[in-house]
């Protein structure tokens, strides 16, 4: 069934009796061509690109829930490509421009939202580092624009530029990033698989991995043994967890990074704002409440809620940027597991067991990345070779000191 404005009018006419269900409710077969663990927006969409680009027909998605319980439904829903290493910069631009486009790819309403995003600079040293990154943008196809003080207090009145602790100096803007709704996201790809035939089986856990003469099976289930010609992970800050069942040990830490919303307010943000003093970053959603986020707990941890430290530091950074938020309430806050390398940056890569993949160690960047991850994942699961735009992303970068290091802080996973 497609989507249009014609079939909403026609089913309003008709007492909605004619809407099918987004995807099957299917039973896992006992054996697969492709088995992919992990039923977030990564492992959606790469089951949804292995099946549309390679004609794909044997997939199953494997998820231990329920599709959207995990990360892609629990983020601040920002997406861009404002990155500087050459190792990323093709990648994210590579994905916000598959964001562009994926509505109408997946004929679904994913409330793709190109408002905007800015990064303030408070300092003459952080606009100098801040148009380097620019350049490496507009290098690679990128859009930046490196904003005045003036320009943006036309934007954002609501802004103290004179600010006698944290001045704002200017800023770089890249207008064609903006939000998408998380939720629909995941909706948006498992409908689009499983219209291509694509097994999605829900409540499904994996438990252990058949691996005999250094290849790879199958995958032990809560629902039996599932044969697989291949089996590829994707489970964001489960890796390390799911990996130690094959005794594999990742280059991985997992954090909790916490998120907030606020009541609903008046629009107030044009876009995406995010402070250059500290680790904040704030949007506003379609029904007014305010979302915002800053830096991970710290502490190693798979639990989905985070502690009073980080919050008190979060909510200071909302005051020094935003005063007039004092008053505002807060209506909710969660928790998410990030899986965070050691660099910084993803890994898509075959694994030193035949036939076992891996894609995971996002940190914070894995929903902007949802489409390319789920492109290059599937180029490499089709071809056994990495994609163009993932090629950098192996794990032997680690031991040959390749590393792809965005913010310069090493081999310290809570600082990414």
């Amino acid at each position: 069934m497609r989507y249009s404005g014609l079939r909403v009018i026609k089913e309003a006419l008709t007492g909605h009796k004619g809407w099918k269900p987004a995807w099957r409710e299917v039973a896992p077969k006992r054996a697969y061509d492709y088995v992919i663990i992990g039923g977030g927006g990564h492992g959606l969409a790469t089951a949804y690109y292995l099946a549309r680009n390679y004609g794909a027909k044997n997939i199953a998605v494997l998820e231990k829930g329920w599709v959207g319980g995990g990360n892609v439904g629990r983020n601040t829903t920002i997406i861009r490509s404002n990155y500087l290493l050459d190792g990323n910069e093709p990648f994210y631009e590579h994905s916000l421009k598959l964001w562009e486009g994926l509505e109408q790819d997946l004929n679904y309403n994913a409330m793709i939202s190109q408002r905007g995003i800015l990064n303030l600079v408070h300092s003459d040293a952080q606009r100098d580092a801040f148009t380097r990154r620019g350049n490496a943008m507009i290098l690679n196809g990128a859009d930046a624009d490196l904003m005045t003080t003036e320009a943006i207090q036309t934007r954002y009145p609501f802004l103290n530029v004179n600010n006698a602790r944290f001045p704002i100096k200017g800023g770089l803007a890249q207008h064609r990033g903006g939000t998408v709704r998380h939720d629909a996201v995941a909706w948006g790809y498992a409908r689009a698989a499983d219209s291509l035939g694509v097994d999605i089986i829900q409540n499904c856990e994996v438990t252990g991995f058949r691996i005999e003469a250094g290849k790879c099976l199958g995958v032990e289930t809560n629902q039996g043994y599932i044969r697989a010609n291949k089996v590829a992970s994707c489970v964001a800050g489960s890796s390390s967890r799911l990996m130690s069942k094959a005794d594999m040990r990742l280059p991985i830490e997992s954090h909790v990074l916490q998120a907030f919303v606020s009541e609903g307010l008046k629009p107030i943000l044009p876009g995406v704002i995010t402070f250059g003093a500290g680790h904040f970053y704030c949007s506003q959603s379609d029904k007014g409440g305010l979302v915002f986020g800053g830096d991970l707990d710290g502490y190693n941890s798979y639990a989905q809620r985070g502690n009073l430290p980080v919050v008190e530091d979060v909510c200071e950074g909302a005051m020094a940027i935003f005063p007039m938020l004092g008053r505002v309430r807060l209506l909710r806050m969660w928790g998410g597991i990030m899986d965070m390398s050691m660099d910084g940056s993803p890994i898509i890569d075959r694994t030193h067991v035949e036939s076992l993949y891996f894609n995971g160690g996002w940190c914070y960047g894995g929903f902007k990345a949802t489409p390319a991850s789920g492109w290059c994942y599937a180029h490499l699961l089709a071809t056994d070779t990495p994609h163009e735009y993932a090629k950098e992303y192996r794990f032997d970068r680690f031991e040959k000191g390749r590393m792809i290091d965005e913010k310069g802080v090493g081999n310290n996973p809570q600082l990414h």
